[in-house]
């Protein structure tokens, strides 16, 4: 792996080359890295935080976008090869679930086991819902991120609706298409986060998660949207640290 590909596909926005363990967070269809920098800036010294960077985006905007969310697993799993000298914990929102997942998945075929799965705004692999957002209009993709929470809708005028739009329905296309291939699934602990009131996921296709590790599985809900992290940073930061440390205890 060289260094280019690394810094493509990888941020590390607070660098901590001392630190024991790191985490791995995967974005939701439109996001980019930056959506967990606060994130990062919240973590205890040891624990580095690694977002990935999607093509077709902020600094990778000219990169060709990528619609199979199977192709994108093998490309992202081929990165973290690197960086699995330390523990890997995974982060993943939405889409980002899915990804992890499968990136996850991947990794434990060929020996590298990460210390846990954190699934969050997503329903499990199996529970598939029939979609075709990314068919819709312009318009309909743009109202739809708006309704879920992902942005204000005053931020979006023209120009920023051609900058998101390739992007946000490419990974919408990415997620909707994808189907759950049966096979071996995760040793690691899975935890699934959810908002009480997201019309993505329901309880039930969370608790789903549970059948796609023979590890610990545990569902925590929270009050809110499909976009639940907003208010309850401060929470998840901890629950996520806490998890790390403990599994950092018992290896």
């Amino acid at each position: 792996m060289t260094n280019r590909e690394d810094s493509t596909w990888i941020r590390r926005f607070h660098p901590r080359p001392t630190a024991g363990n790191r985490l791995v967070c995967f974005p939701h269809a439109g996001g980019s890295a930056t959506y967990f920098y606060p994130l990062s800036a919240a973590m205890p010294p040891s624990v580095e935080v690694l977002a990935i960077q999607y093509p077709g985006r902020q600094d990778r905007h000219q990169d060709p976008l990528v619609d199979d969310l199977a192709v994108l697993a093998d490309t992202v799993t081929t990165v973290l090869l690197d960086c699995a000298d330390r523990p890997l914990t995974f982060f993943g929102h939405s889409m980002g679930a899915t990804l992890a997942f499968e990136v996850a998945r991947r990794l434990e075929r060929i020996g590298v086991v990460p210390a846990g799965l954190f699934a969050s705004g997503r329903r499990a692999p199996t529970c598939h819902r029939e979609e075709a957002m990314h068919r819709s209009s312009d318009q309909e993709l743009l109202r739809e991120v708006v309704e879920l929470g992902g942005t204000e809708p005053q931020l979006i005028d023209d120009e920023v609706a051609r900058m998101i739009l390739p992007a946000l329905r490419n990974d919408y296309r990415a997620v909707e298409t994808y189907r759950y291939e049966p096979g071996s699934d995760l040793t690691c602990p899975v935890i699934a986060f959810i908002g009480d009131a997201d019309p993505k996921v329901t309880s039930s296709e969370a608790q789903a998660w549970a059948g796609h590790t023979t590890g610990e599985f545990f569902l925590r809900i929270f009050p809110g949207g499909h976009f639940y992290l907003k208010e309850h940073k401060s929470v998840i930061v901890k629950a996520i640290s806490d998890h790390i440390l403990t599994a950092g205890a018992q290896r």
